[in-house]
């Protein structure tokens, strides 16, 4: 299921990058959250985890995609507004203006988004005002265009329509996942989320679900701990229900909460039923 390098570059279409699995917990290997759609020359990410930059950077030299190069990056969506999920925004705000970009930028997420926007160029505007009237250089400052969004199609061009739909994520009063579908492929991203019917009525089939999930006997017993993820996260069982009924050709786990390794996560997924084609995904890997 995994795309080579050299796979990648023999064939044209839609791919997703993984550029981060990871969660809260600093694991220096698994950068924050964040995946990017790549269709026809145009990269869209969805979430911006810690490290999203230098992750996209990667991938833009290994798999050969240039598309993930930094002043390229135009377009992005927010699941929720976590800052597992969100720390990587001000580098997606700045730091492809220093390398280079030019034009909109264009960022959809759940309310709050525009009030978060603010704020943090507020928090660099002193670097912003040092850039354009320094020696950079810089001809204006970032042009971030924010989008506050509702259930329902929330973006469209060329290469891919993007529909929104309302997941349950805890306490949160609003987290989307997002429905890609391009000319060769559907793709459903859960974001952060319990198990809900949402999700298998988004993918109904669809050529790729990307889905988060806990390692159940990780967490244990512990009541408070255990009574936080089944409020705000899925566990292997709750995947295996809505993996069977959202029938994805292929299914890949990432942002794994309370993990211990790949082997067990799949096979806790398997003991709870699911016998579809799974993967555990890894930062950088490409589907």
């Amino acid at each position: 299921f995994l795309l080579a390098s050299t796979t990648l570059l023999a064939q044209s279409g839609t791919h997703v990058v993984v550029l981060g699995t990871g969660t809260p917990r600093p694991d220096p290997d698994r950068s924050g959250g964040a995946v990017a759609v790549v269709s026809n020359g145009t990269a869209y990410l969805v979430d911006l985890g810690a490290g999203v930059i230098r992750r996209a950077s990667a991938a833009a030299q290994q798999d050969h995609l240039p598309v993930l190069e930094s002043p390229k990056l135009k377009i992005a969506f927010l699941t929720h507004l976590h800052s597992d999920h969100t720390l990587g925004y001000p580098d997606f705000i700045l730091t492809p203006w220093v390398m280079g970009r030019t034009g909109a930028v264009n960022v959809y997420g759940p309310a709050g988004l525009q009030e978060m926007t603010q704020h943090l160029l507020e928090a660099w505007k002193k670097d912003i005002d040092i850039r354009i009237h320094g020696l950079e250089g810089k001809s204006a400052p970032p042009d971030i265009q924010v989008h506050e969004i509702k259930p329902g199609v929330v973006y469209k061009d060329a290469n891919v329509t993007v529909t929104a739909f309302l997941v349950k994520h805890g306490s949160w009063d609003q987290s989307f996942g997002y429905r890609f579908d391009t000319p060769d492929r559907s793709i459903v991203i859960s974001g952060d989320t319990s198990p809900t019917d949402a999700i298998a009525k988004a993918c109904n089939g669809c050529d790729l679900l990307l889905h988060e999930m806990y390692d159940s006997s990780v967490v244990g017993g512990i009541a408070p701990e255990a009574r936080y993820f089944a409020a705000f996260h899925t566990s292997p069982a709750g995947m295996a229900t809505v993996a069977n009924a959202a029938r994805p050709k292929l299914l890949v786990l990432y942002h794994q909460m309370e993990r211990d390794g790949d082997s067990a996560v799949l096979d806790a997924l398997r003991a709870a039923g699911y016998k579809g084609a799974v993967v555990s995904a890894h930062d950088l890997d490409v589907y």
